[in-house]
């Protein structure tokens, strides 16, 4: 049986034992943003809101039901001269049932049922862009990270490398072959580069700080970065993709839509309303019931101007939104140049910090060999070393740069979704709160689908 135990204990901790030491990737990251981000839940919770919005429009154009239960109990005390004081009481009870529903108001009904579809609509859009704001903030969370811990292993190796220049120093001002100062520049070298291994280390605290803050824990193993996503071969095209598409301008074109469909509403303000109501009355005391139906037509005549102020105002809210449109297309155009440009720099500075990291390290191995035969000093030594790792550092930074530069400009675009990732998790679905409450439910069963579709949001 310990045999057994055994066998079957190894077998398990192999199986687990890759899990366990499975570094965490770049699709982990994003996935883990994604469902702890607390923006997400905030402006999931607006959309719905806004969904809400549109039953409430729905729930305008059906009758109203009301109750009224009346109940009264009064003493009369009446002082009759001829015959003294009497005291008489009387109680008395109704119930009284009335429905009211407006049957005819220029179609201001089904226009607000339209505005408000067009603000969910817009709202929507709008929870995309967050979305693209929290993977974005996933992504250069996660290339930080990693830029920081390859920035502190270059100061290592730095203070290592200073360590064995102060060494040898020693050693030749034991031999007379360098004087007191050289030691001392080695030291002073030495105690810099400690410092800026420290300041290093810090921005590597700092930097996990804001990847625990983004996807909810602080990063552990980090894999390699993943190939990137492709990019339109051109600027233009991806102006263009940006224009057509970019949550930012479908927010606004929904927008628009709504400030249309609200100054047609505002204008049902000039025309009459019908209304149609039903009562039913019973009186307990005399036993007497009555029913009845009416028909109500109403216009506001004059009303200090208000009704035509709420016109203008829509119409100046409908000029304010087209301009928001057209606004929101150049920015986002604007977005995607700046975006495109920068990827293009950090494209460049890569190229660059090549040829120079290559450069400072033939420098570096001339100088050291150079000081080994007396032809240098230690200084030059020491500031040979220091070019070869602020070259490293640099393309260190400019290669991270260009990564997270792919998914700004995908941002920029409007594409960093995670469903254009593909990250393969259930995105939230819009849809399915809005088609659950856009009939306006009141309680049973239709609560309880609610209830279902509110925890399934919530997992």
């Amino acid at each position: 049986m310990r045999m057994f135990l055994k066998v079957v204990g190894f077998a398990l901790g192999m199986a687990v034992a890759p899990v366990a030491g499975r570094a965490e990737t770049l699709a982990d990251a994003l996935v883990q943003a994604y469902k702890t981000s607390n923006l997400l839940d905030q402006n999931q919770a607006v959309l719905r809101a806004a969904d809400e919005d549109a039953a409430i429009a729905m729930a305008n154009l059906r009758p109203v039901w009301n109750f009224v239960a009346r109940g009264g109990w009064r003493q009369f005390d009446q002082n009759i001269a001829s015959f003294g004081p009497s005291v008489t009481t009387s109680s008395s009870s109704s119930l009284e049932l009335t429905a009211q529903v407006v049957l005819w108001a220029g179609g201001r009904g089904k226009l607000a049922i339209e505005a408000a579809r067009a603000q969910v609509l817009s709202a929507r859009a709008g929870l995309l862009n967050v979305e693209q704001q929290v993977l974005l903030q996933a992504v250069s969370a996660f290339v930080n990270v990693r830029l920081q811990q390859e920035i502190v292993a270059l100061r290592e190796s730095n203070v290592r490398v200073i360590t064995q220049e102060l060494r040898a120093a020693k050693d030749r001002f034991d031999v007379g072959e360098v004087t007191q100062t050289d030691v001392a520049l080695a030291e002073a070298a030495l105690a810099a580069s400690n410092a800026n291994l420290a300041a290093a280390q810090g921005q590597l605290m700092i930097a996990r700080e804001r990847y625990k803050a983004v996807t909810g824990a602080y990063p552990g193993k980090l894999a390699s970065l993943p190939k990137t996503p492709s990019l339109p071969k051109s600027l233009e095209a991806a102006k263009a993709v940006a224009e057509r598409g970019h949550p930012l301008v479908v927010q606004a074109q929904h927008q628009v839509t709504a400030a249309d469909l609200n100054a047609k509403i505002a204008a049902t303000g000039f025309v009459p309303q019908l209304s149609g109501s039903v009562d039913l009355n019973q009186d307990t005391n005399s036993g007497v019931a009555s029913a009845g139906v009416g028909l109500q037509l109403s216009q506001t005549l004059y009303a200090g101007g208000r009704n035509a102020a709420s016109y203008r105002k829509a119409l100046a809210g409908k000029d304010a939104a087209q301009a928001g449109l057209l606004q929101s297309v150049v920015q986002v155009s604007e977005t995607v140049g700046q975006a495109w440009a920068q990827l293009m720099v950090a494209q460049a500075s890569i190229e660059a910090g090549r040829q120079q990291v290559t450069a400072a390290q033939r420098a570096f191995d001339g100088v050291r060999e150079e000081a080994k035969l007396g032809a240098r000093t230690t200084l030059d030594v020491l500031n040979a070393e220091q070019d070869l790792l602020s070259a490293r550092a640099s393309r260190l930074e400019a290669e991270a740069n260009r990564y997270v530069g792919v998914y700004q400009v995908l941002a920029s675009m409007g594409l960093l979704t995670a469903d254009h990732l593909n990250l393969g998790l259930p995105s939230f679905d819009p849809e399915a709160y809005y088609n659950a409450v856009k009939s306006a439910p009141a309680h049973s069963a239709q609560g309880k689908a609610l209830d279902r579709i509110l925890e399934k949001i919530a997992d």
